[in-house]
């Protein structure tokens, strides 16, 4: 969810946005599923506005960008129009990003400064959103406090939550909240588990509050992913894909990525799936082998 997260996961360098010389329709049939690529996916094909046309011409409908409420207003304007001009969808970006260094904010203490902060950056982010025509933001619901019992820290999440909503909801747009593992990558966050998410979902009982069902982090701390999406669908708002491990495309680890896809088909789920995972293999090579492993499941 970090800029550091980010280029851990794809080792994307950053470049000056220029406008892109691809234009027209794609050169490959558009995918069935919206799949949703970020900046680094197709670092060799160029800036980000050019990896988004070259992404448009491999046929994909969506992209996500975790950072773009920290990008400038004209490079948010610019992503816009690129994808506008593609017929491409914006997935999430994060609207509250946290301390990952600090382990911060912690939502459930005793002190509410943090949590007005977070109400704040829910605030401008409808703006961001507003800009890059996005109604999913993701949030991460900040870390545990050793010191506050676990029950009452849920009870100001939910209602933090609640007022988030609150927020967001009149501009039809949703929050969705990350679970994250604590296993591998995120030790000490608050919220770990998608069933976590559903009961903090169900007590906020907002539209504007969500879950964001990121795979690879569940398959961690976990597993059982379809009976778990089944248990928690009516709450969930977002889905991304990541293998384990390895925290890569599809075909590169241990998730049934197949049967995931033939489960999403029966539910008719017509959202963004967003691409939250590097490439296995650097350079061009390791970027045909991204789309393959999405034309593969794409294909069920």
């Amino acid at each position: 969810m970090s800029l550091t997260r980010r280029t851990v996961l794809v080792g994307a360098t950053a470049m000056p946005l220029v406008a892109s010389s691809a234009r027209g329709q794609s050169n490959a049939a558009r995918f069935s599923l919206h799949f949703a690529p970020h900046e680094g996916s197709f670092a060799s094909r160029g800036n980000r506005l050019e990896q988004i046309a070259f992404a448009a011409d491999q046929g994909f409908t969506a992209w996500e960008d975790n950072e773009a409420a920290a990008r400038p207003v004209d490079e948010q304007v610019a992503m816009a129009k690129a994808l506008s001009s593609r017929g491409m969808t914006m997935g999430v970006f994060v609207a509250s990003m946290p301390k990952w260094g600090q382990s911060r904010p912690i939502l459930g203490a005793n002190d509410g400064a943090e949590r007005e902060a977070f109400l704040a950056d829910i605030r401008a982010s409808i703006d961001v959103a507003k800009r890059l025509n996005a109604t999913r933001m993701t949030v991460v619901t900040g870390f545990l406090d050793p010191k506050v019992p676990l029950d009452i820290q849920t009870a100001r999440v939910i209602d933090l939550m609640r007022r988030a909503g609150d927020l967001v909801a009149p501009h039809g747009m949703a929050l969705v909240m990350e679970p994250l593992n604590t296993r591998t990558n995120h030790p000490g966050v608050y919220m770990q588990g998608i069933a976590q998410g559903y009961a903090v979902a169900r007590g906020a009982n907002s539209p504007g509050v969500k879950i964001l069902a990121d795979l690879y982090h569940e398959q961690i701390q976990s597993g059982n992913l379809i009976p778990v999406l089944d248990t928690c669908w009516s709450e969930i708002g977002y889905i991304q894909f990541g293998d384990n491990p390895g925290r890569n495309e599809p075909g590169t680890g241990e998730i049934n990525f197949t049967n995931i896809v033939r489960w999403l088909r029966e539910r008719k789920y017509a959202g963004t799936i967003g691409m939250e995972h590097g490439n296995s293999v650097k350079g061009r090579a390791g970027e045909e082998r991204l789309i393959a492993a999405y034309r593969t499941i794409d294909a069920v």
